[in-house]
């Protein structure tokens, strides 16, 4: 029979390239195993490449795998490859025909539906891809490839607007075997929901800040066309990879796509997936929490801005312990039988703390002395109890010049004459100020007054409603 790698063959150079070099192949049937490289060449393409008596038919799809009905892509026939592609990544060096990295986007099974010399219809069973498609010439020549049936339809009930599930402040439980534990990212809390290209993030309040995490797009590759709702948070690393919430300011509030571009490359941010809610038009928010890991993991999300950091199922103590030993915030702790709950505050979550930490509102602040004259000296912060605005003490440390200037140009146009504070005046040097900004801070302990010990600012929330800031409750027992 013909040498159906002989063109092949002739393109290469295989003391150069590391590609599946030049062994002849036997006659072989009944493979059905599928991959999809994309192909960053001259020009970005995606490479499909379908088992076929021993070979690789290959197709050059220059706009991917088209997603829906109504779509047809250019697909370039080109020559018959080695089975070894299946599993061929790497650099093609310049100079090389093909020239340019090669990585796996997709690949799996397929089942044959259709197989003449100017069509093939087949069903692929990928991990981004799952549908039926055909491929077929249009003038004896040029193919297209074309998805045969339509989309399955949504349901009405896929979440657009998800408040995220909140954990309870407590100690560790009792019953080890029963949680899993998870790394507490230092960083925003966030929602993001994919349907193909087209990704949005909002925050924990309901605000869309997709533009300002362009990274997180990184989502809607890696998903291919899976229709999801995931919640995680976005994080900040530094220069040890751990979570960085000051250094994540740099990344809020930011209104211009310039600034937000620069921030990007400067501060880039990753997308820290730690539960599934919706997946293919499945709602799965009241599946137990090991399921809905088990089902993220199986997404497989890793990239550049995209991690699915493992839980632990028991040993909460030791992994607690392994977290303060890294330098991290602390652990949550969810029961394993539990569901997704929208908006609660459930004792299904909880949160274990290395470091004592609390959510304040700003009230205020005291002019600055010495190096800080004419500037901000220390912040008043307080929270809500029963609906009225408590004092809980100033805050003068764990400013950096900028992060003062940025505080000083925020806080002006809030100013008021009058207190905000339910007690009154707190300092007749006091300039107050509407209750709107949220900071963050770190503290040894509260007084029997309320008023926070040794505070340090760690920065501001911007996906906190300042009514919604209280105090948080002290650990006295287990669960």
């Amino acid at each position: 029979m013909p040498d159906r790698l002989q063109e092949y063959r002739a393109k290469r150079d295989f003391s150069h390239t590391p590609e599946p070099g030049p062994a002849r192949v036997r006659a072989e049937t009944g493979g059905n195993r599928f991959v999809i490289q994309e192909h960053h060449a001259r020009r970005l393409h995606y490479d499909l490449r379908i088992e076929h008596e021993g070979v690789l038919l290959s197709f050059a799809i220059p706009k991917g795998i088209p997603p829906a009905p109504k779509q047809n892509h250019l697909a370039v026939h080109t020559e018959d490859h080695p089975l070894g592609y299946l599993d061929f990544e790497g650099e093609i060096p310049a100079g090389s025909y093909g020239a340019g990295q090669m990585n796996i986007w997709d690949r799996g099974t397929f089942d044959l539906h259709k197989f003449t010399p100017s069509k093939i219809v087949l069903t692929l069973h990928g991990r981004k891809v799952e549908g039926t498609w055909a491929l077929f010439q249009t003038d004896g020549k040029n193919w297209m490839i074309h998805r045969m049936e339509k989309r399955p339809e949504l349901p009405t009930e896929m979440p657009t607007a998800v408040e995220p599930m909140k954990a309870r402040r407590d100690a560790l439980p009792r019953n080890d075997e029963a949680w899993g534990y998870e790394i507490k990212w230092d960083g925003v809390r966030a929602i993001v929901y994919v349907l193909g290209e087209n990704v949005v993030v909002q925050s924990r309040n309901l605000r869309d800040i997709t533009a300002q995490y362009p990274e997180l797009r990184e989502l809607g590759d890696a998903l291919g066309e899976r229709a999801t709702v995931i919640d995680g948070e976005i994080v900040a690393l530094d220069e040890q990879g751990l979570p960085s919430f000051q250094r994540l300011q740099g990344r809020m509030n930011l209104a211009s796509p310039r600034d937000v571009a620069a921030r990007a490359r400067e501060i880039p941010v990753t997308f820290m997936a730690f539960d599934l809610l919706y997946l293919d038009g499945r709602n799965v928010m009241s599946l137990p929490y090991r399921e809905r890991r088990r089902m993220l993991e199986d997404l497989e999300l890793k990239g550049e801005h995209v991690q699915t950091p493992a839980f632990h199922a028991g040993e909460g103590a030791e992994f607690l312990q392994a977290a303060a030993t890294r330098g991290l915030e602390g652990i949550m702790a969810k029961r394993l039988d539990s569901a997704y709950e929208p908006g609660r505050r459930s004792g299904a979550w909880i949160k274990l703390k290395n470091v004592r930490g609390q959510e304040v509102v700003i009230g205020g602040w005291l002019p600055g002395e010495g190096r800080r004259g004419g500037t901000i000296g220390a912040l008043l912060v307080g929270y809500y109890e029963d609906g009225a605005f408590r004092y809980a003490g100033n805050v003068g440390t764990g400013f950096t010049d900028a992060e003062l200037d940025r505080l000083q140009r925020l806080l002006d146009p809030l100013r008021t004459e009058a207190s905000p504070f339910a007690e009154g005046n707190v300092d007749r040097r006091a300039v107050y100020v509407h209750p709107a900004l949220v900071a963050e801070v770190e503290f040894t302990e509260w007084t029997q007054a309320g008023i926070l010990r040794h505070p340090s600012y760690k920065g501001l929330r911007d996906d906190r409603d300042p009514r919604e800031v209280v105090r948080e409750p002290e650990v006295e027992r287990g669960v």
